[in-house]
């Protein structure tokens, strides 16, 4: 992408970490709508931190951009399938839409110049000269522009009030290595330890599945996701 290199790395990180996330809350749900929008979630997230490399660093040319469009039209397409059963599919076909947008504007960019015009491009932001870098339809990235500010918005609007980590269930009776229960007058002796690992695993699970699972974490992830989307467009 163009614009300053600094821009292009917190957007590549921000999408990675996002990305991530949703793979790993693909794993742990059980719903299958919520593993296919967390899938969604996951295809997005890689496919924007790639794009998001500058292109100083990163110059994928036009066969990364038939891969980009490639991909992300079979996905726009199967969310398309998924609406009838899950309405949320329609925002997934939009990004996957989006991303073939941005994809053929890479192919523009790159096209009859041996590759280098995305690095004229960069130059001529550099300078000054935007007029003189490859973009998009002005009112087409502008609509999609309002779109996804608007549906950062209304993630955050929308989130639910985080009702913090859940507590730890008391941890269960301790138990003896070398006997029965331990504790004042208890018979027996040895090293007293809980039955399933402790109290520390217990928080350490607790914690881990109320990150992947709260939906004011996954309300903040769509939002981010969305802003990154709108900023990778006011780029072009």
């Amino acid at each position: 992408m163009h614009g300053p290199p600094l821009v292009g790395w917190l957007l590549v990180a921000l999408c990675a970490a996002t990305g991530t996330w949703c793979l790993l809350r693909m794993r742990a749900c059980r719903a299958a709508a919520e593993r296919r929008d967390a899938a969604a979630g996951a295809l997005m997230g890689a496919g924007m931190a790639v794009m998001a490399v500058p292109v100083t660093v990163l110059d994928t040319g036009t066969a990364g951009a038939v891969v980009f469009a490639a991909v992300f039209t079979a996905a726009g397409l199967h969310a398309l399938v998924l609406v009838r059963h899950d309405r949320h599919q329609v925002h997934h076909a939009v990004g996957a839409a989006v991303m073939v947008y941005m994809a053929v504007v890479m192919a523009r960019g790159t096209a009859g110049h041996g590759g280098h015009a995305a690095h004229a491009a960069h130059a001529a932001h550099a300078v000054g000269r935007p007029e003189a870098a490859a973009s998009g339809l002005p009112l087409v990235s502008g609509l999609l522009l309002v779109y996804f500010a608007g549906h950062a918005l209304w993630c955050v609007v929308r989130s639910p009030v985080p009702a913090g980590v859940p507590a730890v269930p008391a941890a269960p009776p301790a138990l003896a290595v070398g006997g029965g229960a331990t504790g004042p007058g208890a018979p027996g002796g040895g090293t007293a330890r809980t039955a399933d690992g402790g109290p520390g695993a217990d928080a350490a699970g607790a914690g881990k599945g109320w990150l992947l699972s709260a939906p004011e974490v996954a309300a903040a992830c769509r939002a981010s996701m969305a802003i990154c989307m709108a900023t990778m467009l006011l780029t072009m």
